[in-house]
């Protein structure tokens, strides 16, 4: 039912009396807005007719003298819906581009990721050094044998033998074993038990292959140089992480800015296009000059719209890079507290820069442990070349009793073991392993020539972003000297256009190079701002000027093999 306004006497108890009975009870007002929503067929109970209210007719009662017939009644219908209740709005996230960089750190999803590499290659380490680790044996045995003399007659004996033993292999090329070991034997024909107990101690000594702890250590050595090279590669993730958060942090000022320029040229244009209807209507402007404005004004609708897509896109990807531990995080707006302005930086001569680059940036740091790591490669492999000559030495001490007790009481009488002796395996073609040998030094010459391709690539990538620094910082001199011309040309134009000089397709020119103008502008210091981000990251010193310590900071040496 629509809004209803009476103003007659004698009709308004009328339509009060029909509202009382929709709502169940009086309204006193002269002007009530009454929305109802009634369904086409009703579904329920059967509805019970109503008490009139006081002072309306009966059902079919006549008025009297003077009165105005009531209005039937109406049944109640259903309860109209609340209004949802207003969603609350969350707060944003209001941050610095120092606070951005420390929150990224601390709670960016890919960084969480690799921070877990250097202790899963760690373990490669402990594998290493288990190999020198002691290792306990034990074995139980049981020999049964049956004979027949010559005389027919069949003997039968039986021997049981335990042994338990600890043994060690050292990073000299030794092997170390002690063990102890009883042998029982009971024989058919004699119908007695026979205990021998026996401790020994052996030594084996690798003379050739295997020989000496720069062989035996390899293995290990290159395990540590993995786990520092993924320091190194986590450093240089955290350095690009920052350099991710600094440059999308601007570019999300950038698209605030462009939208607040967007909307004061929309306005501007709206503007214009108000005074060339006017001028129009008075006949001072042709009709066709409408056109221009209103194409002008529909261009910075354009505009406008794409510039809010651009800055909710930059919205959800720094939220990305940040992931804040709040509540529904994407949902909420971000407010920057760092506006984008030129800082004061003064750059050294570029030589310094490449110098620096060369010394600390983690790419190279890791390569150069790539060739580390060839090296001992070589080592290995050499190693294979050589033959297994082994010398190897077993002592031992044995007691003799018919009782297990006194055999080990007897150990410590004059019976002794000694054995000495030297063992030797040659392979006179190992073709395998001059294979494994020449590839780990093609690796090695690959790698090393590698650090050196890489190195010029970072002295090429540093000397570009110097460049691009410097271009940067006087582009923004130069927009702005720009935008402060186009200012001009904008107000010159525009009181042409007023006393009759100009035309509204020349106003809407200027305008519009005075928009990109103050768009290049802003463009111009955060372009700025983010080739110094990339420069300090291309660098390697991103992470020291921003004042975080991360693995992977000391500079990596070539060996003299190596260079």
């Amino acid at each position: 039912m629509k809004g209803i306004c009476m103003s007659a006497p004698h009709r308004l108890a009328a339509w009060m009396a029909a509202l009382a009975a929709l709502a169940g009870g009086g309204l006193a007002a002269s002007c009530v807005k009454v929305n109802m929503s009634y369904p086409d067929a009703y579904v329920g109970p059967a509805r019970a007719e109503r008490a009139p209210p006081t002072g309306a007719a009966l059902p079919g009662a006549k008025p009297g003298p003077g009165e105005t017939p009531a209005a039937p009644a109406v049944p109640p219908g259903p309860e109209a819906p609340k209004p949802p209740a207003p969603e609350k709005k969350l707060e944003p996230v209001k941050i610095s581009v120092r606070e951005a960089i420390v929150t990224a750190l601390a709670n960016n999803q890919s960084l969480v990721v690799q921070r877990l590499n250097p202790a899963i290659t760690q373990t490669a380490e402990v594998v290493a050094a288990s190999l020198f680790d002691p290792a306990v044996t034990a074995g139980l045995s049981r020999t049964r044998d049956v004979a027949q003399s010559r005389g027919g007659n069949a003997s039968m004996g039986q021997t049981v033998t335990g042994t338990v033993g600890v043994g060690q292999r050292l990073p000299t090329g030794t092997t170390i074993g002690v063990d102890a070991s009883t042998t029982a034997s009971h024989g058919s024909f004699s119908g007695d038990d026979f205990f021998t107990s026996r401790l020994g101690l052996s030594v084996t000594q690798s003379l050739l292959q295997g020989y000496g702890m720069d062989v035996n250590l390899a293995s290990l050595r290159q395990a540590r140089l993995d786990t520092l090279a993924t320091e190194y590669q986590l450093r240089g993730f955290a350095e690009l992480l920052v350099a991710q958060v600094e440059e999308t942090y601007w570019d999300y000022t950038l698209a605030q800015r462009q939208i607040e320029i967007y909307t004061q040229s929309l306005q501007l244009a709206e503007r214009q296009l108000q005074e060339t209807e006017e001028r129009i209507r008075i006949g001072k402007l042709a009709e066709i000059e409408r056109a221009a404005s209103e194409a002008e004004v529909a261009l910075r609708r354009e505009e406008l719209i794409n510039a809010h897509s651009t800055l909710t896109t930059t919205r959800l990807q720094l939220l990305r890079l940040l992931n804040p531990k709040v509540a529904d995080p994407w949902s909420r707006d971000v407010t920057v507290e760092t506006l984008p302005a030129v800082p004061e930086v003064k750059l050294e001569d570029i030589e310094s820069h490449v110098r620096l680059a060369m010394r600390v940036r983690p790419d190279l740091n890791e390569a150069r442990l790539r060739v580390s790591r060839g090296d001992l490669e070589i080592i290995k492999t050499r190693n294979g070349l050589l033959p297994v000559l082994d010398l190897f030495m077993t002592f031992g001490k044995s007691g003799y009793a018919g009782v297990f007790g006194e055999s080990l009481g007897r150990v410590d009488q004059r019976g002794y073991d000694l054995t000495m002796g030297v063992s030797l395996e040659y392979s006179p073609l190992n073709r395998g392993a001059k294979a494994l040998n020449s590839r780990s030094m093609l690796n090695r010459q690959q790698a090393v020539e590698a650090v050196g391709n890489l190195a010029q690539l970072a002295e090429v990538d540093v000397r570009t972003a110097y460049v691009e620094v410097n271009r940067a910082k006087e582009q923004v001199g130069a927009t702005a000297v720009t935008r402060r011309l186009q200012e001009e040309k904008v107000r010159a134009e525009t009181e042409k256009f007023r006393i009759g000089k100009s035309t509204t397709l020349l106003v809407a020119q200027a305008q519009r190079d005075l928009l990109a103008s103050q768009i290049n502008e802003v463009k111009a210091v955060v372009a700025h701002l983010k080739a110094l981000v990339e420069f300090f990251r291309l660098e390697g010193s991103l992470l020291e000027r921003r004042g975080i310590e991360a693995p992977g900071r000391e500079p990596v040496e070539l060996t003299k093999t190596a260079q």
